[in-house]
Order: C-alpha cells, then sequence, then structure tokens
C-alpha cells in the first residue's frame, strides 16, 4: 500500500497537518489512539475511517520516523 493515496495535508484543511483523505481525521489523532491500545476496529468506528486509512498513518508514521532522529534524554 502506499500511504500517498489515503494521507493528505492541504493548508486549508487543519492547518495542514496530515489527515485521511477526505476527512478531518488527522493522522496524529489515529496514531494517538493506537498508541493508547485503541483496536482498530474501534477507531475506524469511532472516526469513520476505513481500517486501510489507519494502515496508511502507520506506514505514514513509519515514513517520518526514516527521515529525523529524536534525541533519547538518557540513553546510553
Amino acid at each position: 500500500m502506499d500511504w500517498r493515496e489515503r494521507i493528505t495535508a492541504d493548508p486549508a484543511i487543519c492547518h495542514g497537518k496530515a489527515c485521511i483523505k477526505g476527512t478531518r481525521v488527522m493522522a496524529s489523532v489515529i496514531l494517538d489512539n493506537l498508541a493508547a491500545g485503541e483496536s482498530q476496529e474501534a477507531i475506524a468506528s469511532a472516526y469513520h475511517v476505513d481500517p486501510a486509512d489507519i494502515q496508511a498513518a502507520l506506514l505514514y508514521a513509519a515514513e517520518l520516523a526514516k527521515e529525523r532522529v529524536v534525541p533519547l534524554v538518557g540513553a546510553a
């Protein structure tokens, strides 16, 4: 899957933050819910998105992680 088919950023929508295409559901909201332990089914139902949109948000996050290093304080 190419996450670019389901994730978009438009300066006129959600201040240009990455969203599920055709919605105002930010990828970060999907990721926050996953990190909090919500099931993909519950997220899809609550935000009216497809399970493939959730997968696209994960792929988007993985792509971001490849491009940037966040220093870990206290890491040895």
